[in-house]
């Protein structure tokens, strides 16, 4: 069941170590650490990050460290500022990257450490728009992890999303904004540990299907489809879900025939780097983390990559604190917010 809560902001509690990012505490010395990189003008990815990195905290004992684009000036949570995630050396003690960027171009100090971290082979998550999470100088160091790259690093063609992720931005499938999306278990997938506890129709979102080429790129194992939806009637005013429902009707023709691809794992390996593997969702918007199947798909996914063993009733995913993420959108996110406002609150 689909349910909304309401946001509380957690004021007072600095993040460990800056007030450029925020942390969250694991269970003992050893464990895991996830980085999660916030940075997208459109799906609230500052806001959906926070709670997933309080979901594997609390009810995982993952250690997570949350980065966000912030304002050189103010300090503040700006995801129009495109070119500063600081923080990003914590991915020299990751265990686990999950990423949710939209065409950044960082600088070349930030971007060394995400390029190590994929040498190292290490485990990525993308979300939504990490598929084109960067638009990188065509004269810069790093122009082959742009969007669509098609330079003399022929290993690299198609950018960041391409190579590790197995895609980079195609197009909307369908009416952005007015159709969503139902997750659809991939045929002989039932039995995937990124799939337990789920059924068809638990993943859903407002955020609509995008397209993928398909077949997709060699190596791909394709976990979720994602079915399109009609959205029943014009959307309200004030509804974060834009009158989207998980109940509305199935779309006709060919905008579900194929289903798209929704979520699948593959392996990568960067030039000059050890192989790794990626799990891939265009799902991600901070309001499809309403449908607890969406949190449980992507919390699986984690903990799989981390090597942890799932129940047969998947991941806990019961959200930490208040939610009520923002309705996706350009130029509508929440102004005059700093990391330590996404701090966990006492308990």
């Amino acid at each position: 069941m689909i349910q909304l809560v309401t946001l509380m902001v957690m004021g007072g509690l600095p993040a460990p170590d800056s007030d450029l990012w925020v942390s969250y505490p694991g269970a003992g010395d050893d464990a895991p650490h996830v980085v999660l990189i916030a940075g997208d003008e459109e799906y609230r990815s500052e806001q959906a990050l926070p709670q997933l990195g309080k979901i594997l905290s609390v009810h995982h004992g993952v250690r997570c460290t949350v980065l966000f684009p912030i304002d050189p000036a103010s300090g503040e949570i700006v995801p129009t500022c495109l070119d500063n995630i600081p923080g990003l050396e914590a991915l020299e003690t990751a265990d686990l990257m999950v990423i949710a960027t939209r065409f950044r171009d960082l600088s070349d100090e930030q971007m060394r450490h995400i390029d190590a971290y994929l040498k190292a082979g290490k485990p990525v998550l993308g979300m939504r728009t990490a598929t084109h999470g960067f638009r990188n100088a065509k004269d810069g160091p790093w122009a082959h992890y742009a969007n669509g790259y098609n330079g003399p690093k022929a290993e690299w063609k198609g950018g960041f999303g391409r190579l590790v992720l197995g895609e980079k931005w195609v197009a909307h499938h369908v009416a952005h904004g007015s159709q969503s999306t139902r997750g659809i278990l991939a045929p002989g997938k039932s039995e995937h540990p990124a799939l337990r506890g789920l059924s068809d129709g638990d993943v859903w979102g407002p955020s609509d299907v995008y397209r993928v080429r398909v077949p997709m790129l060699e190596g791909t194992e394709v976990v979720m489809l994602g079915q399109c939806l009609d959205r029943a009637g014009p959307g309200e005013d004030g509804d974060p879900l834009m009158g989207m429902r998980p109940g509305d009707t199935v779309a006709e023709g060919a905008r579900n025939d194929p289903l798209m691809p929704l979520a699948w794992f593959r392996s990568y390996e960067i030039p000059g780097g050890k192989p790794g593997r990626a799990f891939t969702t265009t799902l991600g918007a901070a309001t499809d983390l309403v449908a607890s199947g969406s949190r449980r798909m992507i919390v699986n996914a984690a903990l799989h990559l981390l090597g942890r063993d799932l129940p047969e009733g998947g991941a806990e995913v019961t959200l930490v604190g208040t939610y009520e993420p923002t309705r996706f959108g350009f130029g509508q996110f929440q102004r005059g917010l700093r990391p330590s406002a996404h701090a966990l609150a006492p308990r």
